[in-house]
C-alpha cells in the first residue's frame, strides 16, 4: 500500500507561529519577551489562523501553546497586554476569537506551558481540552486591572468547575498551581514541562482515530447546550464605557505604577 503523504506547513505572523505538521495544526503565540500576552495583532492574527485551521480538510486537530525563550518565563498567555488596551482590536477581537474556537468543528487542544492568566486563562477553558505542564498558574485578572469581562467568558467557566470556585476565581483574581487545576477538573492532564508536547501529540492521535463527524456532532451538542450564554452578551457600550471611567483609569494607572488600585470612591 502506497504511503500517503504528510502534511507539512509552516507559516509566520507578526505575533504567531503556524505550523501543519501532518493532521495537526499548531497555534503558537510567538511574543515569549511579555509572556505572549495579546495585543490586538494577536487577536486578528489568531482569528485568522483559527479560521483558516477549521477549513483545511487536511487538518483534524488545533493546538495552541505559548513560545518559550531562554531567559524569559515560560507562558502559554499572561493575558492582554495592558499597553494595547484602547485599541478598536483589542477590544473587538477577543470575543469572535471565543466563538471562533468554540465553533471550530474539530477538537481545539490548549497546552499550557506556563502562565495562563486573564484572557490566556479563558481561551483555554474555552479549548476542548487542556493539557498542562507542572510549572503552569492559572488565574483571572481582569476585575484587578480594571479590564472588563462579562457575558460567555465568565460564566462558561461555572460549567467547568462549578459556580462557586468560579466566582473565587472571577472575583478573587487568585492564582492556582497544576495540581490544584486539575484537581477542579480545569484541566485534562498534567505532565513534566519537558513531556508537554509529546502529551499533547498523544491526544491528538487518539483523536486522529476517531470518526471526524461523531467528534463534530458531539462538540456541537456540547454547544448547544449553553447557547443561551450567549444570548446573554452584554452589549459593547457598556464595555467601552467603563473603560473610559474613572476606575477603570485607576485600575491601569496603579497596573503600570505596580501599586495596589484605590478604588474605596467607587464603591459610594
Amino acid at each position: 500500500m502506497a504511503q500517503v503523504e504528510q502534511k507539512s506547513e509552516t507559516r509566520s505572523y507578526q505575533d504567531l507561529i503556524y505550523e501543519v505538521k501532518g493532521e495537526v495544526c499548531w497555534i503558537t503565540f510567538n511574543r515569549p519577551h511579555r509572556l505572549n500576552t495579546f495585543t490586538g495583532t494577536t487577536w486578528r492574527e489568531l482569528h485568522s489562523a483559527l479560521a483558516d485551521a477549521a477549513h483545511d480538510s487536511e487538518v483534524a486537530v488545533i493546538v495552541m501553546t505559548g513560545a518559550e525563550k531562554e531567559g524569559y518565563r515560560p507562558a502559554f498567555s499572561a493575558g492582554g497586554d495592558q499597553n494595547e488596551r484602547e485599541t478598536p482590536e483589542y477590544r473587538t477581537f477577543p470575543m469572535v476569537v471565543m466563538r471562533d474556537v468554540r465553533d471550530a468543528p474539530k477538537p481545539v487542544i490548549a497546552a499550557v506551558n506556563g502562565y495562563a492568566i486573564g484572557g490566556g486563562h479563558w481561551l483555554h477553558v474555552i479549548c476542548d481540552f487542556s493539557i498542562a505542564s507542572d510549572n503552569a498558574s492559572f488565574g483571572q485578572a481582569g476585575p484587578r486591572v480594571g479590564s472588563m469581562a462579562s457575558g460567555y467568558v465568565v460564566s462558561h467557566l461555572a460549567q467547568v468547575i462549578g459556580m462557586k470556585r468560579a466566582k473565587e476565581m472571577w472575583m478573587l483574581c487568585r492564582r492556582y498551581d497544576a495540581k490544584t487545576a486539575l484537581q477542579w477538573g480545569l484541566v485534562n492532564a498534567v505532565v513534566p514541562h519537558d513531556q508537554l508536547h509529546a502529551e499533547a501529540q498523544k491526544w491528538c492521535d487518539e483523536l486522529l482515530n476517531i470518526s471526524p463527524s461523531c467528534i463534530m456532532a458531539i462538540k456541537e451538542s456540547y454547544n448547544q447546550a449553553s447557547d443561551y450564554l450567549l444570548a446573554s452578551e452584554p452589549a459593547h457600550w457598556i464595555d467601552h464605557n467603563f473603560y473610559k471611567s474613572e476606575e477603570a483609569k485607576e485600575a491601569v494607572t496603579a497596573f503600570f505604577e505596580k501599586r495596589k488600585p484605590d478604588f474605596r470612591r467607587f464603591r459610594r
